[in-house]
């Protein structure tokens, strides 16, 4: 099985905390349509023929695009892919996008999962971040995607927020869990170069929350999800019972997946490819036959490596005889010399010959990776 992620590159505004490429260059959005349907054509033999597992349309504001944008790339996945074996495909969306009519539309096209990026449903922050949408907008949202027929609908959350309380953030699981949606995902804020909100931190306007803080939040996000039922199967995604992200966990477990649009990455579990990170660029190589790009290629310890990286950060763990099989008897006993400590301080366990995360080993997970992780000398 395979994946297929579209990258729809525009947004209205650019929220303060986002590195992801996009762009408000909207006057392009057609050439950019028929210029990604091309990729997705010219490229057809990237997944060697691998049945379509899951499709997800990410951005940028994916919800920014029309009913003809999406059935143009549809009926090109479909006829050069296929889509009878497609399970899962999804949509991001920002909340204010979400109108009636919109919601509507949406749900006479194959999409069967919504995945909404709400943040916080605090109105003052939400502006700080320079959010198009107030708390209201997102719980409407919520309910008219529910009301529409849709089954499957994920948000995001993010804390260690500027002026972040407990009590806040407490309101936040709170809603969140109310909402009794099938999917949360939450992550730390993180400060990257070149965003608004690195520079406001530069400038002394806003303050970064300290470490303790953090780990109180993220404590807190465990325990509130957990009594309400959801399963923690990733360091950062919950789910209820069973409703996992497919598309997100074919990459921590491997799976060969497309990227197709600007700065889209591309995966075949022996290279990884990625498109230029600028959409006119994009767009004129497509249309001249020349695509740019970059591609790696993925050496045994580098493979090693990724695989320690994403599977160790699901419930599913590290499989010994993933290890065994396709990195050899150095790196196995390599694995071994190096989880040994963790095994004995509780940070891992051994369930069904897969090593996992303990709770305790969850707040020092990338500790464990970097422990894990072979450098050569």
């Amino acid at each position: 099985m395979a994946g297929i992620y579209i990258h729809i590159p525009f947004c209205k505004t650019r929220c303060i905390y986002c590195d992801f490429y996009s762009t408000t260059r909207s006057e392009l959005k057609q050439r950019y349509i028929n210029a990604l349907c091309q990729e997705l054509l010219s490229r057809k033999d990237y997944l060697k023929g691998e049945p379509i597992e899951t499709i997800y349309f990410g951005g940028g504001t994916p919800s920014q695009l029309a009913e003809e944008d999406f059935r143009q790339v549809f009926e090109t996945i479909q006829e050069v892919y296929g889509m009878d074996t497609a399970k899962e495909i999804t949509l991001e969306a920002n909340p204010d996008d979400l109108t009636e009519e919109y919601v509507n539309m949406l749900h006479t096209l194959p999409f069967n999962r919504i995945s909404m990026g709400i943040q916080t449903f605090d109105d003052s922050t939400l502006k700080l971040l320079n959010r198009r949408h107030n708390a209201k907008q997102a719980i409407e949202a919520v309910k008219r995607c529910r009301r529409t027929g849709f089954q499957n609908i994920s948000i995001d959350l993010i804390y260690g927020l500027p002026s972040e309380t407990d009590e806040r953030w407490q309101r936040d699981l709170n809603q969140a869990v109310s909402l009794d949606i099938e999917h949360i995902s939450a992550y730390h804020l993180t400060y990257e170069k070149g965003t608004r909100i690195y520079e406001m931190l530069q400038a002394h306007h806003i303050r970064e929350v300290d470490e303790d803080s953090s780990v109180r939040f993220f404590s807190t996000l465990i325990d509130t999800f957990s009594a309400a039922g959801y399963e923690h199967y990733e360091i950062s995604n919950f789910c209820k019972p069973g409703m996992y992200s497919r598309h997100n966990t074919s990459y921590w477990k491997g799976i060969p997946y497309l990227g197709c649009g600007p700065s889209a990455h591309s995966f075949d579990t022996m290279t990884r490819e990625w498109n230029v990170s600028s959409l006119e660029e994009y767009i004129t190589s497509i249309e001249t036959g020349n695509r740019s790009y970059e591609i790696e290629e993925l050496h045994l310890n580098t493979r090693y490596n990724e695989y320690i990286m994403t599977s160790l950060r699901t419930v599913w763990g590290v499989s010994t005889e993933h290890i065994k099989q396709n990195f050899g008897v150095k790196l196995w006993q390599y694995f071994q010399k190096m989880t040994t400590p963790h095994l004995h301080n509780g940070r891992l366990v051994i369930q069904n010959d897969h090593f996992c995360l303990t709770r305790k080993g969850v707040f020092v997970s990338d500790d464990i990776m970097s422990d894990l992780m072979f450098i050569e000398e």
